[in-house]
C-alpha cells in the first residue's frame, strides 16, 4: 500500500493548505532511523531502555508498557519518553498500518499499550504536581442523525496518544452543539464523521454553521471530514478543509494545523 498521503482540500489561491514535509529529526536526539530490509526507514533509539518501549509499543504489549514506563520515568522527562519512544513508535505502526503490514486490530492494540504507557506518565505528573502538556485541543462528532461512531472513536484514540486534548461530543450531535463547543473553547481544529448516506446532508450544514457563525464574530477553524461514504471530492463540495480516510491520516492533519 503506497505511504500515507494527507488530503488537504486546496482552495483557489490557498497555498497555506499544502503539507510541508516534516522537519528533519534532531541529530542530537538518541532516536534514529533503522533501515529494514525493505529500505523502509523506522524510528528506534540507541538507549536500550526506550528501544525496549517502542517495541513493546509496536508490538501492542500492553501488560508491559507501565512497567517499562515506570523504569524510564526514574531518569527520563515525561517528555522525552513521549518524544522519544511513544510517538516514534506510533509513527512506525502508523507507517505499517498503511502500507498493509498492520492491520486494525493491531493498531488498536499499540493505542491501548499507549494509553497504559500514558497513565503510568499521568500518574507520575500528578505525584510531582506538574501537568502533562497538550499539543492542541481538537473538537470530534459524529453528525446529527448518525448513530455510528466506531471510526470517531479510533480517531480520539490516536489523537490522544499523540498528544492532543480531544473534545468529544458523541454521536447524532446537533448542528447547535458543534458550533457553540467550537466558539466557547476556541477550537482551531474540528473533525466530523458521518457513515450513512442519509446524514452526509447534515455535515455539510455543520460546516455552513461553523462558517457563518465563526464569520461573525471574526474567527475561523479547520474542518477535517471522514466517514465510509465521503470522498475527497464531496469533502471539497461542502467547503471542508481536509478530507480523511482514516485515524492516521487525522494525526498529520492536525500536526499541520498546530505545527
Amino acid at each position: 500500500m503506497a505511504a500515507p498521503r494527507i488530503k488537504p482540500v486546496i482552495k483557489s489561491g490557498d497555498s497555506s493548505a499544502i503539507i510541508k514535509p516534516a522537519p528533519k529529526q534532531n541529530t542530537d536526539s538518541p532516536v534514529s532511523k533503522d533501515k529494514g530490509s525493505d529500505n523502509n526507514q523506522r524510528l528506534t533509539s540507541s538507549i536500550p531502555e526506550e528501544a525496549e518501549l517502542i517495541e513493546i509499543i509496536e508490538k501492542g504489549f500492553k501488560d508491559k508498557a507501565p512497567a517499562s514506563t515506570q523504569t524510564l520515568l526514574k531518569d527520563h522527562k515525561a517528555e522525552e519518553i513521549i518524544n522519544n519512544c511513544i510517538v516514534p513508535a506510533l509513527d512506525n505502526v502508523g507507517k505499517d498500518f498503511e502500507k498493509g503490514k498492520k492491520f486494525l486490530p493491531q493498531l488498536l492494540l499499540s493505542a491501548d499499550t499507549v494509553s497504559s504507557s500514558f497513565a503510568k506518565i499521568k500518574e507520575s505528573l500528578e505525584a510531582s504536581g506538574q501537568k502533562e502538556q497538550s499539543k492542541g485541543t481538537v473538537v470530534l462528532a459524529t453528525v446529527y442523525g448518525d448513530i455510528h461512531d466506531i471510526g470517531k472513536n479510533i480517531v480520539r484514540a490516536m489523537l490522544e496518544n499523540y498528544g492532543y486534548t480531544v473534545i468529544d461530543l458523541g454521536k447524532n450531535v446537533p448542528v447547535d452543539t458543534v458550533v457553540k463547543t467550537v466558539i466557547d473553547n476556541n477550537i482551531q481544529l474540528v473533525g466530523l464523521s458521518a457513515l450513512m448516506t442519509t446524514t452526509v446532508a447534515n455535515m455539510e450544514e455543520t460546516i455552513k454553521a461553523l462558517r457563518r457563525e465563526l464569520g461573525k464574530i471574526n474567527r475561523t477553524t479547520k474542518i477535517v471530514v471522514g466517514g465510509a461514504v465521503l470522498t475527497e471530492d464531496y469533502a471539497k463540495k461542502i467547503d471542508a478543509d481536509f478530507y480523511s480516510k482514516d485515524a492516521m491520516e487525522t494525526v498529520a492533519v492536525a500536526k499541520k494545523v498546530f505545527a
